[in-house]
């Protein structure tokens, strides 16, 4: 049997416009056409290298209701596979759906209109060849699973959140183990879900937790008797089954939507696949617009600027990023602060980000054996010094200084 070439990808989110200007051509924001260029980098690949499915695995948009400007731009793409002839699955992702009951998800059109050799997917659904555009072929598909919507479903009459979670979990177990055993076993099989599973990790290295999320069990996306598992929803690049048949692949989002993916590399995913034989998995790497964090702590009064300039690279290492300053100082600092200096410096990056963390000490406490009126007015100063993180010589000559005027006004007095 030949090899089927699958082109797998997910979250998009085409609508993120949270950094930088808008591109004076297209009256775009300069961080839509970011996805967008990788969004084209993908479609270009399938179509010159001529693969036989694109599988989207949900998430094109961020907002559930998104602009006609951004639906055109999708569109626009979506028009150039079909005009391929290039098969496509568009699964929906949470962000697909519309928070209000009987509303359509963002993809409807597609549906309603029936464009040529695009399907988009709603409801769990297990496709065979017949389905598929005559590939041979088998796709047990589980879009996003709405909470509210199973819910609904359930005879079970006031059950808590944990055990409507347990309760939707076995339902899909169900369905999905119903669908293994009715499968071709001459024909590969993919799964594709958009959904947390269990040991995941987001970008940042943070667990997967049971939350909001449905969280879907390892065991249910790597049965032995699937090919390759396509999912989308988290935006960490990863594959959770490694070394073992079938890879069960996140592909992460297609760039990086905030600071908390500074650090991790995006990109699509072609799974070369022959039944009988494991699945073979191509990382394609996505050039992305570069996202730069960096943190520095004042400590000293002295030289500010110099401190918050030392930790930024040079200047032309921040053209065209989009850049994050996170400066942490006693709030008594604030005056020494230069932020139009900063911003000089960073002027060739799309975005500078300064954020500022004034820190506010907390009050010194005095030792139980002690009072305020137990203290000489000297000694109150020192304190006071101290909680403003006065410099020690600073203190001495200020001590010295209030020293003379106190012993001053106390002549004065007696005389």
């Amino acid at each position: 049997m030949s090899t089927l070439r699958i082109l797998h990808f997910a979250d998009a989110h085409i609508d993120i416009v949270s950094h930088g200007r808008h591109d004076p051509q297209t009256g775009l924001p300069r961080r839509v056409l970011d996805f967008l260029a990788a969004l084209d980098t993908i479609i270009d690949t399938a179509i010159r290298e001529k693969v036989d499915l694109v599988l989207f695995a949900g998430d094109t948009y961020k907002d559930r209701t998104p602009a006609p400007t951004f639906q055109r731009e999708w569109g626009r793409r979506m028009k150039r596979l079909s005009k391929a002839q290039i098969p496509t699955l568009l699964l929906i992702g949470n962000h697909d759906l519309s928070p209000a009951t009987g509303r359509a998800h963002t993809l409807q059109e597609y549906e309603t209109l029936q464009i040529p050799y695009v399907r988009v997917i709603a409801r769990p659904t297990l496709l065979g060849p017949q389905d598929l555009w005559d590939l041979p072929l088998q796709i047990l598909c589980l879009p996003w699973v709405s909470r509210s919507g199973l819910v609904a479903t359930l005879s079970e009459e006031n059950l808590d959140p944990e055990q409507i979670y347990t309760a939707i979990e076995e339902r899909l177990s169900s369905l999905v183990q119903g669908w293994l055993e009715n499968l071709d076993p001459n024909l590969p099989a993919v799964l594709t879900a958009h959904a947390s599973i269990q040991g995941a990790q987001y970008g940042g290295e943070r667990s997967v937790m049971l939350g909001n999320d449905l969280v879907l069990p390892l065991s249910m996306v790597c049965d032995p008797r699937l090919s390759y598992t396509a999912l989308g929803h988290i935006h960490k690049a990863q594959n959770l089954n490694p070394n073992a048949s079938p890879p069960v692949i996140y592909p992460g989002s297609i760039e990086r939507v905030d600071f908390g993916e500074a650090a991790d590399d995006k990109f699509f995913v072609i799974a070369h696949i022959t039944a009988g034989e494991p699945t073979q998995v191509e990382w394609r790497k996505l050039d992305g617009r570069t996202f730069l964090d960096y943190k520095v702590t004042i400590t000293s009064g002295e030289h500010v600027p110099e401190q918050c300039l030392n930790v930024l690279p040079p200047a032309e290492k921040l053209r065209n990023a989009i850049v994050r300053l996170t400066i942490t100082y006693p709030k008594a600092f604030e005056a020494l602060l230069d932020e139009p200096g900063l911003r000089r410096y960073a002027a060739e990056a799309l975005e500078f980000h300064l954020v500022r963390r004034p820190q506010i000490e907390t009050r010194l406490r005095l030792p139980n054996d002690c009072t305020i009126s137990s203290l000489t007015p000297l000694d109150l100063l020192n304190l006071y010094f101290k909680t403003h993180n006065t410099p020690g010589a600073d203190i001495a000559e200020l001590q010295k200084l209030a020293s003379q005027m106190i012993g001053e006004a106390t002549a004065s007095e007696t005389t």
